[in-house]
């Protein structure tokens, strides 16, 4: 085979690895039209409680870090402002509207080290789950630069609703209790 026959097997190949990805991510977001992100505010008066620069690294169906959604706002890595309040967590993507996550939708918030194609030190990423206005649960992650991950993520479990407390011990499923 020729140097030149060589180099047009090598750019049809290159094309359709790109068509092929190009097609799943419209596959994906066709998928993922019905979800929507909660773009809005603060309510007046809140509260700020702590700022963070970083990185917005994905959101994924909760307890699935490795499923990617296309959220709109939501579906590309990019950097981010983080804001928590008493009143939810604000979310400045770079050229996105602003994201709320009312407290009343946050489920959980914790330290992660693995999404989508992101792996980092153990705990450095934050996990937070947080319900979309369908009623989807989800988690967002977040990988925080001027603050440790643990900070970011005490902040967020600050605000979280009060889950009622059961009267008499159970055990959870799953755990060694």
């Amino acid at each position: 085979m020729s140097r030149e026959a060589a180099g047009l097997v090598m750019a049809a190949v290159a094309a359709l690895l790109i068509l092929a990805g190009l097609l799943a991510w419209r596959r994906r977001s066709r998928r993922d039209a019905g979800l929507t992100a909660p773009v809005g505010e603060a309510p007046a008066g809140a509260t700020t409680r702590l700022r963070s620069e970083g990185l917005y690294v994905a959101t994924t169906r909760h307890d699935e870090p490795l499923e990617r959604l296309a959220i709109r706002g939501l579906a590309f890595r990019s950097r981010v402002d983080v804001t928590v309040t008493d009143r939810g967590v604000a979310l400045d993507l770079t050229g996105q509207p602003r994201v709320f996550l009312a407290a009343d939708r946050l489920v959980d918030a914790g330290q992660a080290t693995v999404a989508i194609d992101r792996v980092v030190e153990r705990d450095g990423l934050v996990r937070v789950a947080w319900t979309t206005p369908e009623g989807t649960l989800v988690d967002s992650y977040l990988r925080p630069q001027d603050t440790s991950a643990r900070s970011l993520a005490d902040a967020i479990a600050g605000i979280l609703p009060a889950t009622p407390t059961p009267t008499s011990p159970q055990q959870t499923p799953g755990s060694d209790a």
